[in-house]
This record gives C-alpha cells, structure tokens and sequence, in this order.
C-alpha cells in the first residue's frame, strides 16, 4: 500500500497557562513536519492581551517570555494551520488535544492517532497498561524504536517527528486496514468530538 507522500503530515502542540492558576492550556507553538520530517512549520504563538500567560510551564515546556515576544498572533497561525493539515491524513499522538486548543476540527478519516493505534495499544496492553489507557508518547517510542522522545522539555517539532516516524512504521498494515474497512484505532475520547468532522 503505497502513500502519497505529499499528503501525510504529523502535528504536534505546546502550551501554556492561561487564566486562574494558570490551568487553562493555550497554544504557545506549534509545530508540523511532512512524511519525512521535514518541518513544514514550527512556530511560537503569541499570548491574547486579553488572556496574559499566568504559567508558561517553564520546567515541562521549556517556554519563557522572551520566545513568545514578537511571535505571530494566534488567529494568523490558526489560519496557517488549518491551511497546511486541509485535506491531508494528519499524524500525532492524542490529536484531540493538539486540534482542541488550536480550535481546527478534521475529518475522523484522515487522522491517524498513534495514540489510539490497537496494534500498538495490544502489544503494550501485555505489558500492563489497561485496555482504556493512553499510552505516552515516550512509552511508544522507547518500545517499538528503542528511541528516547520528551527526556528534557516538550519539544513538539521532536513529538511530530516521532509520531511520524511511529506511523511509518506501521502504515501499511494501518492502511491496508482502513481500505479494507476496519478501522484499526480505538476511539478518542468523547469530550473531544468536536474536534473531528
């Protein structure tokens, strides 16, 4: 099962706080690269003056003001992304977070969740992780690549790399299941419906 390189491009979101205590996420970069990991866009975004940064995350992130200083606002890159991922199979890992706080729905069809891929989701459930649980992105990554993904601070150009490199993987099997009409992910979580069409 061949793949239209120029189609496939993984996504992948950082944020920070918003808000009392800073416990509302909103999107502080972004960044996607295409089927071989080239970067398409990796961008900081700019906070709303309506919405200052209460928690920028730092220890997780790694974010501090000075890259979000003179960053694009968010309704530019909004645009910008919704632009890139329109009509394309769009990889990541628990996208429902990533097209939640970037506000864009895609089609349920044109995603694929390695989050919520069950041949992946099978070969870890054996090894205790519960049949409903998401498994971390550095969990998949050091099991099925033997590769350390997020040791230091989030870094989304490094997720999306490493979610497309975890689709490759498998895309054949992934697709040849979904041509064949099963579709091969669990569901994502239904709060999150409106971020698929």
């Amino acid at each position: 099962m061949a793949v239209d390189d120029n189609q496939v491009i993984a996504i992948s979101t950082c944020n920070v706080g918003v808000g009392p205590g800073g416990s509302t996420s909103m999107l502080a970069r972004v960044a996607i690269v295409d089927y071989r990991g080239q970067v398409v866009l990796d961008t900081f975004v700019a906070p709303s003056p309506a919405t200052p940064v209460a928690d920028y995350r730092t220890a997780s992130t790694g974010i501090q003001p000075h890259h979000l200083h003179n960053a694009p606002a968010f309704s530019a890159v909004q645009a910008r992304v919704a632009q890139i991922i329109q009509n394309r199979i769009l990889v990541g890992h628990s996208l429902w977070n990533d097209l939640s706080v970037l506000g864009i729905p895609h089609p349920a069809v044109n995603t694929r969740d390695v989050a919520l891929y069950q041949p992946f989701r099978n070969a870890l459930r054996v090894q205790g992780a519960g049949p409903n649980q998401i498994i971390g992105l550095k969990t998949l990554m050091w099991h099925f690549m033997r590769r350390r993904c997020g040791d230091e601070n989030v870094c989304p150009l490094e997720n999306a790399r490493a979610a497309m490199d975890l689709y490759r993987s498998s895309y054949q099997e992934w697709e040849v299941a979904i041509n064949g009409g099963h579709w091969p992910c669990a569901l994502p979580p239904s709060t999150f419906s409106r971020c698929y069409t």
